[in-house]
């Protein structure tokens, strides 16, 4: 059990960032009341898991009706997930988030922040999409794909424990902290995407 669901889980962790989020959730929701917070939260955290679910379970079919095949799916998603630890180790994935959710903040008419730029793309985003489908569509049996489930329930559980406490107390991390522990995940995100490629490298060559 441990040995998916734990690197399932830090995959998870670093690709949605949960305290990443705290400083662009306390922005986005600064003009809100503290029951608005609250509401908005646990519906962006709802929102992210159906999408993210969706993808997790049908995610596998869509790439065969497409005619891709899981290892080449599992080397393009590790190359994405690369990247994503490269931009996170220069501190440059905190800046484009906060960049988009202000933009969005600043042109949205009426829209709720609860479906975008919460849900979609801050928590649900490309990484996470492509993180939960490499480790429901690689899974070996169903126990195995309902501990991939259970670790991106507990990363979101998380995501919504950060923003309650971020909204009870505004000050709950700062921003040299942010940036520290990005780092640091960014590091754990670049190996686990290079050893999906040599997974993905590996089944291709025996298929």
């Amino acid at each position: 059990m441990l040995e998916v669901f734990i690197p399932a889980f830090v995959a998870l962790f670093v690709t949605i960032d949960p305290i990443g989020q705290v400083p662009i959730f306390v922005s986005l929701t600064s003009n809100l009341t503290r029951a608005e917070k609250f509401r908005t939260s646990l519906m962006a955290v709802l929102i992210a898991a159906v999408i993210l679910l969706g993808f997790g379970f049908f995610g596998k079919a869509l790439l065969g009706q497409l005619g891709i095949t899981m290892p080449a799916f599992q080397i393009a998603g590790g190359i994405l997930l690369f990247i994503i630890a490269l931009e996170m180790l220069f501190s440059k994935r905190t800046q484009r988030k906060e960049d988009s959710a202000e933009e969005a903040q600043q042109t949205r008419e009426g829209e709720d922040l609860a479906v975008f730029p919460l849900a979609i793309p801050l928590i649900a985003g490309p990484g996470a999409i492509t993180s939960i489908m490499i480790w429901v569509g690689t899974a070996d049996g169903l126990d195995d794909q309902l501990i991939a489930l259970l670790a991106l329930a507990s990363v979101l559980l998380l995501v919504l424990l950060f923003f309650v406490m971020a909204i009870l107390s505004e000050r709950f991390l700062s921003r040299t902290v942010t940036n520290v522990v990005t780092r640091l995940l960014g590091m754990l995100l670049a190996a686990l995407a290079t050893q999906s490629i040599i997974d993905g490298i590996q089944k291709a060559l025996l298929t």
